[in-house]
């Protein structure tokens, strides 16, 4: 804690990561040596891939073998989600011939600093209807392994919850989750169906989350992402996501076919 008993920025960006792990759970997790491995199925890498935890982890090389042996088991390439706040892999993942991708900003705004509403047209539900799953599963390309996967997910979730969407033409144009874990609003899995963008649609419908989270007495918000969405990152920043707190990336091993 830094003086006056603020949060330090380490301390905060632990608590994001925490926030935003929790608000994706993944369907099997099991620690080893400080990093959380993380298996779900599907195609979505953050609940597929190994995660770091807070505090002392293990040395790279046990850490990497570990990963390496489970997600071995269960048939996956391995796959490790690398955060600045521990990048302490980097090297051997090198070593081992990894690739990099899929670069991702995290951001964060004081509740108060965020631009929220309460428009009739945005729908608020604790759990998600037939239809946003089916606009969710329309907009996503998603077979039916990953609509079973996603269904399963969203059940896996604690804590307060709510899903937003917004409607034109009699259908859901617009979509988001958002979980309140430890006070912070985590914003996921904001989408706009093709044929209604440009409409500030997406805009109402986090704004949505972010009037739901100021009523249900969240303290801030924060989401992630991906690093080269400039659309998303405007819309974001016009909402009021304006300090950047740590990027992450992914790195992955292909199996040998």
């Amino acid at each position: 804690m830094s003086s006056g008993g603020r949060v330090n920025r380490e301390d905060l960006s632990w608590e994001v990561e925490e926030a935003c792990r929790e608000a994706w759970p993944a369907a099997l997790e099991t620690v080893a040596l400080g990093w959380m491995l993380r298996r779900t199925g599907g195609r979505i890498r953050r609940p597929n891939s190994a995660n770091p935890l807070r505090g002392r982890r293990g040395a790279p090389e046990r850490v990497i073998d570990a990963a390496e042996a489970f997600y071995a088991g269960h048939g996956q390439a391995p796959l490790f989600r690398v955060p600045d706040i521990a990048p302490e892999l980097e090297l051997e993942l090198d070593r081992r011939d990894y690739s990099r991708e899929g670069g991702t900003i995290h951001l964060y705004a004081e509740i108060d600093a965020l631009q929220g509403n309460s428009d009739g047209d945005i729908t608020v539900s604790a759990a998600p209807s037939e239809r946003w799953f089916e606009a969710r599963f329309r907009t996503g390309g998603y077979d039916d392994a990953e609509c079973r996967i996603f269904r399963h997910m969203t059940s896996l979730i604690v804590g307060d919850r709510t899903f937003v969407s917004c409607e034109r033409d009699g259908q859901i144009a617009a979509f988001a989750f958002g979980v309140i874990r430890n006070g912070l609003l985590v914003v996921e899995a904001v989408e706009t169906d093709a044929g209604f963008r440009q409409q500030g649609l997406g805009r109402r419908t986090v704004g949505g989350l972010i009037g739901w989270a100021r009523r249900a007495g969240a303290r801030a918000g924060c989401l992630q992402v991906v690093a080269d969405n400039a659309p998303a990152r405007a819309l974001y920043a016009s909402l009021g996501f304006n300090r950047e707190l740590y990027r992450y990336h992914y790195r992955r091993k292909t199996i040998a076919a």
